[in-house]
Formats: C-alpha cells, structure tokens, sequence
C-alpha cells in the first residue's frame, strides 16, 4: 500500500489569462495558433493537470516532458511551454507550442503572471540554512498569528492557508506550485507567508519570481553532499537568497563560521544575530545577542537584547539552545520587517510565551510516567549534536539514541552522524530509515561501524525494523531516561523501493510505551 500523495494547493477561483498576451509580454515564439486560448493555471506533471492549464514540457534526466503532451492534452491542457528539443517532441501533439530557451528557467516568472502573484503580494519571508529552517518558518507564523494576522507557510513538513492543513510533498515546492499556493492564499486574504528554503530550492528555480521582503540564515553544516560537491558549492548555493533579485533585506545567525561569509557577500541590507554565553572570553560583534536564561522539559526561555538599549524576554514550548535562536531569528525577522519589538513582547506576553506547534521536532510523545521519548525530524550530524545536547541537559539518567540513516542521499555524513550519536548518548540502538533502493543492511553496518569504531566501549544495539528498534530501546528504558528518536520526525511514511509506505513514529513510540506498561 501506497502513502497518499499530498495534493497541489490552486486557487480555487482563478481567473483566466490570454495565452497569446503572455507570448507577446514576454517576447516568446511559438508555434501554431494561439487564438481565443485562454489559461487559468500551469503545470508540470500530467497527474495535476486541470483543464485550462499550460503544460510545461522540461527535459529531465531520462524523459523529456514534452513525451508527454499528447496526454496532457487529453487531460485538458490547452498549450504547451517547451524548448526547441521538446517542441520537436511533441510536434504532433496537437498542442500550440510556446518556446523558450529553458522551461526550468521561465517556469517562476511565467507562473507569477499567470496565477498574478505580483500583484499586492503578502509580506514573504524565507528560511534557509541546514538546520532549523523548518522550526523558524513554524515559530515565525506563530508569531504573526500571536500578532493577529491570517496567515500561511511553506515548510518541510506541512502547508498552511489560515487553518487548512496540508502535508508537503518537498520542503520547497516547484515554481508552478508555490506561486499557485500564494494565488490561493490571497483567497483566502492572507497577509504573511513563511517559506522555508532550501539549496535545491534554489539551484532549481524553485522561488523564482518570488521577491522575498526578509530572508534569513539558520547556519550550514554537513548535509546534501549528494547534491553538492562539496561545502563551498552547497555554500554558494545558498547565496542567490541575498541579493536584490531574491530579497529585500536579510537577518543572519553568526553562530555557525558561514554565517559571517553570508553577511560578507550579501548584496542586501544584513542584520546579524547570535547566541551568547554569558561571561564568554570573545564578546559578539552580532546586532542582535540571544542569552538563554532557563531550559526544561516543555520549554526553554531566553531574553534578546538589540541595539539602542531594546530587550525582549520570552520563552519557546521546545527544548534547547538552538530552538532559542531558531525563535530569536524569527523575532528579529519581523523587527526587520517593521513590526514593533515592543508590540511583538506585548503579544507573547499575553500568551505566556511564543504559541507554535513544530511537528517531530524534538516532539515529546511521552507521558508522565517512565521514559521522556521525543520523535525528532534532524538528520545530520549538527542536528544530532545539538538535540542530544537538549536532551541530556534535563535527562537525570540515560539518553538512548535511536536513529537511522536515508538511502539514497548523501552518503558521506553517515559516518559522522553514528560517532556523534554515540558520543552523545549512553546507549545507541541503530535501526532503519528511507532506505529507498539502497540495501538497509548495509548502510546499517556503516552505522555500527562508524560508531564502533569511534567508541569500541559503547553500548550499541543494531535493531531491525524500526517498530522492533522502539521497543528495544523502551525496554532499555527507565523512569527519568530519555530516548531520542531522531529521523523520521513528522513522516507518515518510509520509503522502502519506491512505495512509501504507511508508517508513524509517532504511533509507533506511543505503542511500545504502552506494551511496556507506561499508560500516558
């Protein structure tokens, strides 16, 4: 059985444009006739088409997409945007052509005008980094909700229009689907947009036609090596966010070494922001300073101190430094967006602190009794260490890590992420992910491996499959212990040879606490 697919978020009511008005605005050629065609969206899979749609026809690493146009035809396409290649193609479709030189390059700007997306858009903001964007862009929407504003997001995990609920399909959706997402969230009178994105997002032209009025940085860390060359590639992907093209204005974390190289070769406006020790040897150059004040178990509070003398303390309902500077981030973005520091205070402190709910990260789903279990999204090796860092700061006994690694993605952060994990905990039970098409057993072994080696004392079980791997570690578990499961996060799926396949840590952790004899 096959996880549902998440569906692709229209307007519900979207208007009608002139295909041959598109061709002569942007001075394309084309072939056949474009009388009385008139689109209402824009597509790139023949499993979305609607009928009025512009079917985009790009060449990929096996197909063209322009193969299938005589599909997308009878599915109600009513033209095709394709490049000279794909226009040979498909020459007997029966599709007026539209050419341009790269689909993937027009895509944005051609989605923009078709769904009106320039015309009195929201405030956007964007995320990126390796870690962290998804909880900035869910603590900055919870904050704009706090301050009363409708409003939406794009993340990793999930869509948002007001209250409809959506799980995402990419963390930064095609050109075609984010500028249809916008188009719908102005149905629904939405006033600012969260939007998390990533390098591939960007590399691809995933934004593209979207001016964002603040941009942020998270960090950068080792992650889509697989993507990626190698650091500086991944780190040059990163940087088309801010420049004017992209952004309006930009807030950058100084707590990781690329945060600095960022406010270097911005082209925008930068404010810079980072976590403080109190007493530390080297005093912060950043703008803004996050000095965390209290950590629990449901939240962890800090105060942000600005320039002339301005000062915000609250608290976020998550564990850890890194979530303190996730939210500090997301203050400031708004700051920088002209909201009032002061008005922004008022609000969270009516609510007793920042109101937000980030799906598996570092997601508890424990009761009182026995073991703290959290269900977390990380899935690299900076992740690993800051969460288990989180979690061993309030744990009175063991820390048991349980994690897996994805098949098919980069290869090069496994070894890193088993000597982290088990640097970090008392006990490391490896288990599965997404192994994809990739054997699990062996990249189990480059786990236990990895680990062994780095520590040859430490206590590592190697349990498969995963629903085995959580009552494993629940056995190995007391009262005032915590487990860790790091990976699968907010997923309600793996994806073992194509097929995703059904599937909740979340349930799952809860069920074997449950067996256990630990009632909620």
């Amino acid at each position: 059985m096959s996880a549902r697919i998440p569906p692709v978020l229209r307007p519900e009511h979207p208007s009608a444009r002139s295909l041959g008005q598109l061709v002569t605005e942007f001075g394309l050629d084309h072939v056949g006739s474009l009388d009385g065609i008139e689109i209402t969206g824009v597509t790139l899979s023949t499993g979305d088409l609607h009928p009025g749609d512009l079917y985009v026809g790009m060449p990929g690493a096996h197909r063209h997409g322009a193969e299938f146009a005589a599909e997308a035809r009878e599915g109600g396409a009513v033209a095709l945007l394709t490049d000279a290649k794909g226009a040979e193609i498909a020459r007997d479709s029966g599709l007026p052509v539209v050419l341009v030189d790269s689909p993937r390059a027009a895509l944005g700007e051609v989605s923009a005008w078709i769904y009106r997306t320039h015309e009195q858009p929201p405030l956007l903001f964007a995320v990126t980094g390796t870690n962290g964007k998804t909880s900035t862009s869910y603590l900055l929407e919870g904050i704009l909700k706090q301050l009363g504003l409708v409003t939406g997001l794009s993340s990793t995990a999930e869509r948002h229009i007001g209250e409809l609920v959506v799980v995402s399909r990419l963390t930064t959706p095609e050109a075609s689907e984010m500028h249809a997402l916008l188009a719908r969230m102005r149905e629904s009178e939405v006033r600012a947009v969260a939007v998390e994105v990533s390098a591939q997002a960007l590399s691809r032209n995933r934004v593209d036609g979207l001016v964002f009025d603040v941009a942020g940085f998270t960090n950068l860390s080792h992650d889509h090596l697989d993507d990626y060359a190698d650091m500086e590639e991944y780190f040059a992907a990163k940087l088309p966010l801010f420049q004017p093209d992209r952004a309006k204005r930009a807030v950058v974390s100084l707590d990781s070494p690329y945060g600095q190289r960022v406010v270097e070769e911005s082209r925008i406006p930068v404010t810079t922001i980072q976590v403080v020790t109190p007493g530390a040897d080297t005093p912060s150059d950043a703008d803004w300073k996050v000095t965390v004040t209290e950590e629990a178990a449901a939240y962890t509070a800090f105060t942000l101190d600005g320039p002339e003398g301005r000062s915000l303390s609250t608290r976020v309902p998550m564990i850890g430094i890194h979530m303190a500077a996730d939210a500090a981030l997301a203050i400031v973005m708004l700051v920088e967006a002209s909201f009032e520091l002061e008005a922004i205070g008022q609000a969270l402190e009516a609510d007793g602190g920042i109101v937000a709910y980030l799906p598996g990260r570092t997601e508890r789903v424990s009761g009182d009794r026995g073991p703290s279990v959290f269900v977390d999204f990380g899935h690299s090796p900076d992740a690993f260490l800051n969460t288990l860092a989180a979690v061993r700061r309030f744990t009175p006994g063991k820390v048991i890590m349980l994690f897996g690694a994805d098949g098919d993605r980069d290869t090069t952060k496994r070894p890193e992420m088993a000597r982290v994990a088990a640097a970090g905990s008392d006990i490391l039970v490896i288990t599965d992910h997404h192994p994809r098409f990739e054997d699990p057993d062996s990249i189990r072994k480059t786990l236990v491996d990895a680990a062994r080696e780095a520590y040859p004392e430490h206590e590592i079980h190697e349990v498969s499959p995963p629903e085995a791997a959580i009552r494993a570690a629940v056995v190995l578990a007391g009262e005032g212990d915590s487990i860790l499961w790091a990976g699968p996060g907010h997923q309600d799926y793996r994806d073992i040879e194509g097929v995703r396949t059904p599937y909740s840590a979340r349930d799952e952790a809860r069920d074997a606490l449950r067996e256990a004899g630990w009632a909620e």
